[in-house]
């Protein structure tokens, strides 16, 4: 489906969603399938979500991949994991490039392999330039680890004197955030009937509006999406404020 559907209002889509992919190892389990399987059909979701984002005018979207959290998985999970990010990278950037896809990654990416550094690093420089979407995948991320790095570097800043106590506003916070140049997510969506933020984008989602759905994430079709989308287009996002009445 290419075509914005019309009982959306154009005027109010969400100009930047989150996604946390949750219920891709259910999906597999319910099928008597390898967990693996539930992953690699959880990419095509997000790739299929992806270009239905740049079709239907939706400027910027962000994939919860990989917490910090979840190394704790099995070895062998987490070895495919990497494995199939590598994998996605090479066999899909020139692809995406193509579409006007700007991707950027977000997390602590310094522990992972050399190599797969070496692909993010590689997909962030060709597509810097490109404008169709922004498409960040957050991958060993931890909200609270971004904050407490963010504090650190601040922390030191004011120590060796090129700040003051007094110049630390939210601003300066946001500026050394992973993700300083986009905008605050509008929407987060999370699959699979969990309720909770998983430690994912804390400050950047202090007024983002907020969708669960029981479908698990390699089901979030188009059709989930649209629903999605109906269900954020109801809300009245007033940012705490008082929403005014105008009088004749």
């Amino acid at each position: 489906m290419t075509k914005l559907p019309a009982d959306l209002n154009q005027q109010h889509l969400p100009q930047h969603i989150a996604v946390i992919m949750d219920g891709n190892g259910r999906w597999a389990t319910q099928r008597g399938l390898p967990r693996i399987a539930g992953h690699r059909q959880g990419a095509k979701t997000l790739k299929e979500l992806l270009r239905c984002c740049k079709h239907w005018g939706i400027k910027a979207l962000t994939a919860y991949a990989f917490s910090t959290e979840n190394w704790q998985r099995p070895v062998e999970e987490v070895d495919f994991l990497m494995l199939l990010f590598e994998r996605l990278l090479r066999r899909e950037l020139a692809q995406m490039h193509q579409e006007g896809v700007r991707i950027s990654f977000i997390g602590d990416l310094s522990v992972l392999a050399k190599s797969l550094q070496r692909e993010m690093e590689r997909s962030m420089t060709e597509t810097l330039n490109n404008q169709a979407i922004h498409f960040t995948v957050a991958v060993n991320y931890g909200s609270r680890n971004e904050i407490t790095k963010v504090c650190r570097q601040v922390a030191q800043l004011v120590e060796t004197g090129e700040l003051s106590a007094e110049q630390v506003n939210e601003n300066l916070i946001e500026k050394h955030l992973y993700t300083a140049d986009t905008p605050e997510p509008d929407l987060l969506i999370r699959t699979s009937g969990e309720m909770r933020l998983s430690n994912f984008l804390l400050w950047q989602m202090a007024y983002t509006e907020m969708y669960f759905t029981d479908t698990l994430w390699p089901d979030f079709d188009t059709q989930a999406f649209h629903q999605a989308l109906l269900s954020y287009q109801k809300r009245d996002r007033r940012f705490g404020q008082l929403k005014t009445s105008i009088s004749a």
